[in-house]
């Protein structure tokens, strides 16, 4: 797959990493040149700003921005954005651990609402980077589950596949209207962890006994 990133952060990072291993051809953006050209270099692929990564995507590309730089960036690039699939791992989490999307649409709805020719999937936003860059996040021998959240069904079908190249198994939670879901879950279980040093896994029972609803 064609796959860009617009970012070269620590997501960015982790999951480009893991990508081109996988065999994949990704296209670091960032709007700071260097940034972008050392991690492309580190993982054999190329660099590019914003811009050429969202163009060079043509099977997908990461959102892995700063919430607080998503909306205005993905309006900027809604041309080039039309048609792809936008995988978006980000999370509004701010100050005490609050979702900064409280009693509004989700980062997910702001950012498919920037740029509404983008075919918008919710993923990879429930776990560190420190996570992704495992070979493979498998624990106590069960392999990750990842929570989709989308609308677009063959955009589902390439996001799984990249879920599968990490190692990990991906998991339907539903459409984007639920991917507010996600980004409430991932305060919650940062908070946890961060804020309290929480076992956090430990607050879901086994299967077995989650019950019929």
């Amino acid at each position: 797959m064609r796959i860009g990133t617009l970012g070269a952060g620590n997501m960015a990072d982790a999951l480009a990493t893991q990508w081109a291993r996988a065999g994949h051809d990704v296209c670091v953006g960032a709007r700071d040149p260097g940034r972008a050209a050392r991690l492309a270099r580190r993982i054999g692929g190329r660099a590019g700003d914003l811009r050429e990564a969202a163009e060079f995507g043509t099977d997908a590309v990461l959102l892995a921005l700063p919430y607080a730089a998503v909306t205005e960036v993905v309006a900027g690039l809604e041309e080039p954005l039309r048609g792809r699939v936008l995988i978006d791992c980000v999370n509004p989490v701010g100050p005490g651990f609050a979702l900064r999307t409280a009693g509004g649409p989700s980062a997910a709805e702001r950012v498919a609402a920037a740029a509404p020719g983008a075919r918008v999937v919710k993923a990879f936003n429930l776990c560190h980077e420190d996570v992704w860059r495992l070979t493979p996040p498998v624990f106590s021998g069960r392999p990750l589950a990842v929570p989709l959240c989308g609308d677009d069904a063959q955009a589902l079908d390439v996001v799984r596949r990249l879920v599968r190249d990490l190692g990990c198994e991906p998991l339907d939670a539903g459409g984007t209207a639920r991917a507010g879901l996600l980004e409430a879950t991932a305060a919650l279980l940062i908070g946890l962890w961060v804020g309290e040093g929480a076992d956090a896994q430990a607050i879901a029972p086994p299967r077995e006994f989650a019950g019929e609803r």
